[in-house]
């Protein structure tokens, strides 16, 4: 049976597609270490529907907050995540985005508006501080990516109360603190990951 919402603590995560926008050179479903996540084995069989995904939540008051993140990009399924973000805050819920900021790239239309009121934050995987960087480990399918995941980020303040890029310390090449200046240059929150640990 396919994990659809995997809790790791007080949050619960759901894992809603297997595509992606990026190949990552340090994502775990690229290396040996396969798609899992603590023992949390993702590996989907099918794309879970607004159905199913709300089956496996549950009560989503029992967690701090419900968050999008699986081994795929969760706007690439931007009708399902906002059916199901919108029937989480409808029940008191609080709602997480975790994206590589592509979707309106992807979406070929600025997807932030209707997001508005859905998701109360939003992490974004900048992990470069420029696209030579990002394009290196990032390895995007889709021309403008780099440029794409700025301005999505310096939009998203509008539409969704917390906006937090990330970047991964022990990328080669990656200059940690020239990213978290980007964001901040970008009106955003900044976190730092560790390579390696995912959850």
């Amino acid at each position: 049976m396919q994990r659809i919402a995997y809790p790791i603590g007080n949050r619960l995560y759901l894992n809603i597609t297997d595509r992606c926008t990026l190949v990552c050179g340090f994502c775990p479903k690229n290396t040996d270490q396969g798609p899992k996540v603590h023992d949390y084995d993702l590996t989907l069989d099918h794309r879970p529907e607004v159905e199913e995904i709300i089956a496996a939540i549950g009560d989503p008051t029992d967690y701090e907050e419900v968050v999008f993140c699986g081994f795929g990009e969760p706007t690439l399924r931007l009708k399902v995540l906002k059916a199901v973000a919108g029937w989480i805050k409808e029940r008191g819920g609080r709602v997480r985005l975790n994206t590589d900021g592509l979707g309106s790239l992807v979406n070929k239309r600025n997807i932030l508006p209707e997001l508005e009121g859905l998701v109360d934050s939003v992490s974004v995987s900048l992990n470069a501080q420029d696209a030579g960087v990002y394009d290196r480990h990032c390895r995007p399918q889709l021309r403008g990516s780099w440029r794409a995941v700025l301005d999505f980020l310096a939009e998203a303040p509008q539409y969704i109360p917390r906006v937090t890029a990330t970047a991964i310390d022990g990328l080669e090449g990656v200059d940690i603190e020239a990213c978290e200046r980007l964001a901040r240059e970008l009106g955003v929150e900044f976190r730092r990951r560790e390579l390696d640990k995912v959850g």
